[in-house]
């Protein structure tokens, strides 16, 4: 199949106040995450390349050493194998991500 809506896509809960609807091709897979408010994505990495946007709500990103805080329309970009954590704070936040190559545990 083709053609989604990520509406009608059951989410699944990665770690605590993180869920995700996933899509995936041969090479790369999109996430949509929706982050409860007041939520902490430990620091970690993956060997897969990371390319994002906020589309709602703030959120502190650290990339190694390196933070900011994102709103609506910022984009970053992970390179695979870079630590980084996020924070959200008194809102929920949705962000749109992009992996190559496909993350296998996120195909559900």
């Amino acid at each position: 199949m083709s053609f989604f809506d990520p509406k009608e896509r059951q989410s699944k809960e990665l770690v605590p106040g993180i869920h995700a609807r996933t899509f995936w091709g041969e090479n790369m897979l999109l996430a949509v995450f929706d982050l409860d408010p007041h939520t902490h994505l430990p620091r970690h990495s993956h060997p897969h390349e990371q390319l994002g946007t906020v589309i709602q709500g703030q959120m502190e990103l650290t990339i190694a050493d390196e933070s900011r805080l994102l709103q609506p329309g910022d984009v970053y970009i992970i390179p695979g194998g870079v630590e980084h954590e996020a924070l959200t704070f008194d809102e929920a936040v949705k962000v749109i991500d992009v992996f190559s190559p496909v993350r296998e545990e996120y195909k559900y």
